[in-house]
């Protein structure tokens, strides 16, 4: 490893690729995105594909992947792609199961809606959103991340309560006036005088900006969101599908194509579009109570990321100089360092918790009805139970068919004696055991074509030639947070502090890494019992190592590190894993201007948390950092939901509302927990070993301060920057220590080969082993570790921690 130590790190993660519904009609316009034609991708990558005289390639690996014309027309009515190559024109069938691949590496495919007797086109962009979970605490949604949506949505019919009525109400929005809707203090509104309001319905107008028009949002004024919260959510519901399914000129004629039918003399309630009944698509997120689920449509146009699974558990990462990409790629930028990682397992211990829910994990269902698996914690299940089961027969087709077809074939297999069924764990003392694990094969092992496929995208997307490398450094820091609300009879202390997301700035965030910070999840006990947000308790390094390589890995990528949260927010609101679930959906859809914390606090998306005065004390809120506002609600998760502010009220954005005693008393033990850590530290000589910027987060942890400066002072937050880093000794020192470990490694190298070229007894292997020459390698890597240049190429790698090596 010449570019710094690794760190081990247990986390989840995905590379997630925004994918649309895009009805039934798509041009690509590829040459708009990156300027290439499917004549630069043959001259690229001719050699991979067998090339057709008509203008389309059949990939030699896989055939299922077809690369296709800039200005390929696809069209479902007549499940056909053409394009015009000179004067003649050609087509091509759309297949199932086929990815149809543009010069831009944007991927179209052909998916049968999986509640609706209908089809439509899926779209996915070529560029994904890495996103990496650090989160040691079981419960935090390391697995989740990587998961697709499409196992969690459910599906119903859209319901009207009368076409005629609604139909006025639907027009009469469509032709209201909304340049009067800005609140007078919003700075960004458009001069109404230089150009017309957009129409709802016509070309001007998307899909997005009609939902974020229809959103309550602090932008307008107290008239116009009350005139919104007064809308019906299915005529909400019946403007965004009319929207989705628009076609030219029907600003007066919608009504021609929407309607319902006569039941028993009546209209009926169910919405049509032509003769098509039309479904609606809906997401839990959260609980009202015990199996009451809040369930929110999604927007119309919305289809489930494509994810690429990245890591489950254990990774290794390490944090390259961004000087070392310069010219090789435009997703890497010179002035500061990524961060690189690798999965380390083969197999996945999975906790699946949302298969209790039958039919809700489909992925666990599968998984767990193919042969040859590794269990524990389920429960042993004879023939007589599963015939009881199957008796049940509503509920026993909640199953998805893989664990039907498994418990199925124990009826009819006399010999068997005993079944495992996703949703019945183990009993324990007469508990269901809230543990229960299996190992999966990782998916990306199993099933290699989306991983190629993204591949692939990715190359034509960034006119990459076949000799260079795809690199895809970590985009996004999600961290997973397990919150507990309080419980008295256990004598457990409340942490569901936090709303859906929070960031924080570095200061914050290591005084929580220091703690391990967590909440009470299935398999620990409280805080701080398993590492949470930390990784110490997985690896043999010191405490003070680990953090020091994780403080240099944040500093120097500037990666800003959001949390989500994962089990309740409040005492009121349990989650479990459905923001996990959500937040790759949303982040793989900002922009990186979007993702960036210095913008969105600026465009008062995050909101500031400060210290209060409550009953003569000063709880000191500042340590949560910043949470998300209605504002990142209604501009971010209206690219998913129809009605984003529904989803998360002011109960979830601001838990305190909930109950304020549990949320005062959920920061003072966070705060005591920051204290009691931090003298720990102090008392066993951890501290000694940490870097200058921890060691300072030690006293304010345990003091209040820092030689009488608190942990707003403008010299301490400076500290914690990429410009001191790099200027002090203590980085300088580390680099040092990475050129010594290095230039001793070569050394070693040189007399094992030495020992070995010498001996004449050898030779034979001296040659088969091509020995001499590795010697060469290795002398001339000696000489540049030696030189004084090569201090200078590590700058902006972690180094190596000094007190591990002498």
């Amino acid at each position: 490893n010449l570019y710094g130590n690794s760190e081990e790190e247990h986390a989840g993660g995905a590379i997630a690729f925004p994918s649309y519904s895009l009805g039934d009609t798509f041009k690509a316009n590829s040459m708009r995105y990156n300027g290439r034609t499917f004549a630069d991708v043959v001259q690229d990558y001719g050699d991979t594909m067998h090339v057709h005289p008509e203008g389309y390639g059949v990939d030699k690996l896989y055939p299922n992947l077809i690369y296709i014309h800039e200005e390929a027309f696809a069209s479902l009515k007549d499940q056909r792609i053409r394009w015009q190559s000179g004067e003649q024109w050609h087509d091509i069938p759309i297949l199932p199961g086929h990815v149809y691949m543009a010069p831009s590496g944007y991927k179209l495919r052909m998916e049968k809606h999986p509640n609706a007797p209908s089809w439509r086109l899926i779209g996915t962009v070529a560029e994904g959103t890495f996103c990496h979970k650090p989160c040691t605490v079981s419960g935090g949604g390391k697995s989740e991340i990587s998961k697709s949506l499409n196992d969690y949505m459910h599906y119903g019919p859209l319901y009207i309560a009368d076409f005629e009525k609604d139909s006025k109400f639907v027009q009469e929005i469509f032709e209201a006036d909304y340049r009067n809707r800005w609140n007078k203090n919003y700075d960004e509104k458009p001069d109404y005088s230089k150009r017309e309001s957009r129409a709802i319905l016509g070309p001007k107008r998307t899909l997005g900006s009609v939902i974020k028009l229809l959103t309550p949002s602090s932008d307008y004024n107290d008239d116009y969101n009350a005139w919104l919260k007064s809308i019906p959510d299915h005529i909400l519901s019946m403007v965004f599908i009319i929207k989705r399914f628009e076609e030219a000129n029907w600003a007066k004629r919608w009504k021609d194509f929407f309607g319902v039918d006569i039941v028993n003399g009546h209209p009926g309630h169910e919405l049509k579009f032509r003769d098509r009944s039309l479904v609606g698509t809906y997401l839990r997120v959260g609980f009202f109570g015990p199996q009451k689920w809040r369930t929110y449509k999604l927007r119309q146009d919305f289809a489930a990321a494509t994810k690429i699974q990245t890591e489950d558990d254990i990774s290794a990462s390490t944090v390259v100089p961004g000087t070392m990409f310069d010219g090789k790629s435009a997703a890497l930028t010179a002035d500061v360092s990524h961060k690189f990682l690798i999965n380390c397992e083969y197999r996945l211990f999975q906790r699946p918790d949302e298969a209790i829910h039958r039919g809700f994990d489909k992925q666990a269902e599968a998984d767990l009805a193919k042969a040859n698996n590794f269990i524990s914690n389920f429960e042993p299940l004879t023939r007589d139970k599963i015939q009881s089961m199957a008796e049940h027969v509503v509920d026993f087709d909640a199953f998805s068919q893989p664990m039907k077809n498994l418990l199925t074939s124990m009826l009819e297999d006399e010999s068997a004696k005993y079944v495992v069924c996703s949703a019945n764990p183990r009993q324990i003392d007469g508990k269901l055991s809230k543990n229960p694990r299996y190992l999966q094969d990782r998916p990306d092992m199993v099933d290699p074509f989306q991983r190629y496929v993204a591949d692939r995208s990715l190359r034509l997307y960034r006119a990459l030639k076949p000799d260079q490398a795809v690199y895809t450094p970590v985009n996004a820091v999600l961290a997973g947070r397990r919150n507990n609300p309080p419980d008295a009879a256990a004598g457990i202390r409340g942490l569901a502090v936090y709303n859906p997301i929070h960031y924080q700035e570095l200061p914050e965030l290591f005084m929580d890494f220091i703690c391990s910070l967590t909440g009470k999840s299935p398999s620990t006990t409280g805080f701080g019992s398993e590492g949470a947000l930390t990784k110490g308790p997985f690896n043999a390094l010191q405490t003070a190592a680990d953090l020091n390589a994780a403080y240099l890995s944040y500093v120097l990528t500037g990666l800003g590190a959001f949390s989500s949260a994962a089990g309740h927010i409040g005492p009121e609101i349990q989650v479990d894993h459905d923001v996990s679930l959500l937040v790759p959906e949303v982040w793989c859809r900002l922009t990186e201007e979007e993702r960036d914390a210095k913008h969105l606090i600026e465009s008062g998306c995050l909101e500031k948390l400060d210290d209060f005065e409550e009953g003569g004390e000063t709880v000191l809120a500042s340590r949560l950092g910043y949470r998300i506002t209605d504002r990142f609600i209604s501009q971010y998760f209206g690219r998913i939901f129809d009605n984003p502010s529904y989803v998360f009220d002011e109960k979830i954005l601001k838990p305190e509302t909930q109950d304020r005693d549990a949320y005062i008393d959920g920061i003072k033990y966070i705060c005591h927990a920051h204290k009691t850590v931090a003298q720990t530290y102090l008392e066993d000589g951890t501290y000694e070993d940490l870097c200058p910027p921890l060691k300072v987060l030690i006293h304010v942890m345990a003091e209040g301060n820092w030689n009488g400066k608190s942990i707003n002072d403008p010299t301490v937050r400076s500290m914690f920057t990429r410009e001191a880093t790099l200027s002090s000794d203590w980085y300088k020192a580390r680099l040092k220590e990475r050129q010594r470990v290095e230039k001793k490694l070569m050394q070693r190298h040189l007399m094992a080969l030495d020992e070995i070229i010498n001996d004449s007894t050898r030779s034979r292997t001296v040659e088969r082993m091509n020995l001499t020459q590795r010697r060469v390698w290795v002398t001339k890597q000696l000489e540049e570790i030696e030189s004084e240049s090569y201090l200078e190429q590590l700058i902006g790698t972690t180094g190596t921690q000094p007190e591990m090596n002498k």
